[in-house]
């Protein structure tokens, strides 16, 4: 990727990781959001770098794992989301 952010990709990655996060409660892999996109590995790498450096979400320290994606948080959290009966989503 160059330095230059590509807003639609950057959409449609937060588009991918939330559907993914909605529809298993844990947030997709650089690998797997890269595979979803067609894009690099390394790619996937720096776009979600690029996304955690725009909204309120982080990646795990020392890592390029998502840990939190807002409004979900993959790791247990005080506050746990249900919709409809079913759960196992953890909010910010």
């Amino acid at each position: 990727m160059t330095d230059t952010v590509d807003l639609q990709l950057l959409d449609r990655a937060f588009h991918s990781i939330m559907t993914t996060m909605i529809e298993t409660t844990q947030a997709p892999h650089f690998t797997e959001l890269a595979a979803d996109l067609g894009i690099r590995p390394d790619e996937g790498r720096e776009v979600v770098h690029q996304l955690v450096d725009r909204i309120p979400g982080w990646v795990h320290p020392g890592t390029d794992y998502l840990a939190s994606f807002p409004p979900f948080n993959v790791q247990p959290t005080q506050y746990r989301i249900t919709v409809d009966g079913q759960g196992g989503w953890f909010g910010q």
